[in-house]
């Protein structure tokens, strides 16, 4: 399985033998404080420091994992390009409503009765964009862990964009609650590892994985795992003229539009970032609604925050991500025809 993996560009690293964490450092990396970018064992062909060390040389994955070796095997996901959601279904308290979205308020009229993991979050997060559930595509790599969870794991189309791992399902870093995710960072057990607690197993006939979904990565930017140190995601060229929507669309969202180009008269303050996600968030009732197409509302919104601040895309472009989503919640149905 390390081949295989290595084969397919993820670098792997070895896990202790029948455990889902890596084998212990080196006697001197334990005693010692040092960088693992700097760590002399890596040249050294040792694999102290987890992920750090991960590989795709094929001499030094034989080495490592030879006929007598018990590893398992672990891959470092962000030099991979992968974005992997960890489901989890451990017996706990299911937190109060206001803690199982972050950032989304879910109203006394969701019944959530017979939510108890993260299956059932993930699936409630999806239907709020109108989606399917990642636990149920078939399209993707998706793997089973032997506490009864899942690996589902997405390549990421756009590497410019990286995007941070989450662990614990802190309501401010999760995804949801028991839906963590594993990307720049972070590793993932490989297919086939058993440990102790039984095998990690593929789910379904795909053996590869899927483009990260478009509206899973607007979510990612939401829940604010877009990593900093990183660019931001890169922009569409700007539009030579903007496109209209239909009518009925038109007379509720270009209203919010002119408040947002009215901003440009005033370089700093005037609500932007209010009035920004205003119409984001009510250009993605549209679209859900079916008056407007996701892309054509981007490009739109792109072009107004554009003409009023110039200086700030790609903060422009996450305040249109986010609230595009959030609206995509609340469906919008305008009267009059389009």
């Amino acid at each position: 399985m390390a081949r295989w993996c290595a084969q397919a560009g993820w670098p792997v690293h070895p896990l202790a033998p029948q455990q889902k964490v890596p084998p212990a450092n080196c006697q001197t990396c334990k005693e010692e404080q040092h960088s693992p970018v700097s760590c002399p064992c890596r040249k050294a062909g040792r694999w102290c420091h987890g992920f750090h060390a991960a590989t795709t040389d094929l001499e030094l994955i034989a080495a490592w994992w030879h006929p007598q070796s018990r590893f398992g095997v672990g891959v470092s996901c962000g030099p991979a390009n992968l974005v992997v959601l960890d489901v989890d279904a451990h017996a706990a308290q299911v937190p109060d409503r206001s803690r199982l979205l972050p950032g989304i308020r879910i109203g006394p009229h969701v019944n959530l009765s017979g939510l108890a993991t993260g299956f059932d979050t993930l699936a409630l997060l999806a239907a709020l964009c109108g989606q399917q559930s990642p636990a149920e595509d078939t399209d993707t790599l998706r793997v089973g862990t032997p506490s009864g969870g899942l690996h589902i794991w997405y390549s990421n189309p756009h590497p410019e964009i990286r995007y941070r791992s989450s662990t614990g399902s802190s309501p401010k870093t999760a995804l949801a609650w028991q839906v963590d995710v594993r990307s720049d960072n972070g590793y993932i057990v490989a297919p086939a590892t058993r440990t102790i607690a039984g095998s990690y197993h593929p789910v379904g006939a795909a053996r590869h994985p899927a483009p990260l979904p478009q509206w899973l990565a607007a979510e990612l930017v939401r829940t604010h795992h877009i990593a900093t140190e990183h660019p931001r995601p890169a922009l569409p060229p700007a539009p030579q003229s903007r496109r209209r929507p239909a009518k009925s669309a038109e007379r509720l969202l270009n209203p919010l539009l002119e408040e947002v180009s009215a901003c440009a008269a005033t370089p700093e303050g005037a609500s932007f970032t209010e009035k920004l996600n205003r119409a984001a968030y009510t250009a993605g009732g549209l679209v859900q609604g079916g008056h407007l197409p996701r892309e054509e509302a981007r490009s739109l919104l792109l072009e107004v925050a554009r003409s009023a601040r110039p200086a700030q895309e790609r903060r422009s472009l996450t305040i249109i991500e986010s609230a595009l989503s959030a609206g995509a919640q609340r469906p919008l149905h305008p009267r009059g025809r389009s």
